[in-house]
């Protein structure tokens, strides 16, 4: 219970065995404002069965590792998923059922994705971001006013630099900034991309946003969002230094889509943040 009565809002996570979904566990259960109900995870998995604390290779935590979404959505009042695109679609739908908010951190999501969360979030609130981080959005507030006060005189580049085990590229963050931008410029990104330079390309065209991509090591995660004429360059920079920052961010929107009309939201909701 709440300090003033009410009933803590319960979170399942999904994807529970994976790198950021045990981040997101270890969140849920230090914060005073929220209680772990549900965890999940794909068919098959060893996870599946056991109670969770014991997974992690901790104490037991009462709460039993389930390949069922629905039965587990049921029981919150919030669903945290970084999984997979497809997951993530059924998961939308499931969520939507459950009249649970889902908060989506999941990349690589394709148009057909779009429309069938869009489908979802008619029917539940939906807070999906490629980026779940306070500073991450601020730096796409920046890179949107930046792109509105350079012409096209000024090249964008968005540099991004992930750990090596990343399997979408550009990530969800990069693409992020590159639509801010654009909508900076008055322009739709998917006239003005350029993506996967390899090759003799040829000059670059005037007015395109570029994107490159670094896959190495354990890096976090690091966006450079540069503006480029002959003569200066301005670049807008963020570092994220430990995967806590996303978790974080993700809980502060489970927490903020309470009582929200259905639609979908982004961070920059979250946050107070949207013009």
């Amino acid at each position: 219970m709440a300090e003033n009565g009410t009933q803590l809002p319960g979170i399942v996570v999904t994807g529970a065995s994976g790198r950021m979904g045990q981040m997101l566990i270890r969140t849920v259960l230090e914060s005073p404002q929220a209680k772990l109900v549900g965890a999940v995870e794909r068919a098959g998995t060893p996870w599946i069965g056991r109670d969770l604390g014991e997974a992690m290779g901790g104490a037991p935590l009462g709460v039993t590792v389930t390949d069922d979404p629905l039965e587990a959505f049921s029981k919150a009042q919030a669903v945290i998923d970084f999984t997979s695109p497809a997951a993530t679609v059924e998961f939308a739908a499931l969520a939507a059922q459950a009249r649970a908010v889902h908060v989506i951190g999941t990349t690589g999501l394709a148009p057909e994705d779009l429309e069938k969360i869009a489908a979802a979030a008619r029917h539940a609130t939906v807070v999906r971001a490629g980026n779940m981080s306070l500073g991450v959005n601020l730096l796409t507030m920046l890179a949107k006013k930046v792109a509105a006060a350079l012409d096209e005189d000024f090249d964008i580049e968005v540099v991004e630099y992930h750990h090596n085990r990343k399997v979408d590229a550009p990530s969800g963050t990069a693409l992020m900034l590159g639509e801010a931008a654009a909508e900076g410029r008055g322009v739709s990104l998917e006239d003005v991309a350029d993506r996967g330079r390899d090759g003799i390309t040829g000059a670059r065209e005037r007015g395109h946003i570029g994107f490159s991509a670094v896959r190495a090591g354990g890096i976090v995660g690091e966006h450079d969002v540069l503006f480029a004429s002959q003569s200066e360059r301005v670049i807008l920079r963020h570092v994220a230094e430990d995967r806590t920052v996303f978790a974080k961010g993700a809980l502060k929107a489970a927490l903020w889509g309470q009582g929200k009309a259905p639609g979908e939201y982004d961070m920059l909701d979250v946050l107070g943040l949207n013009e």
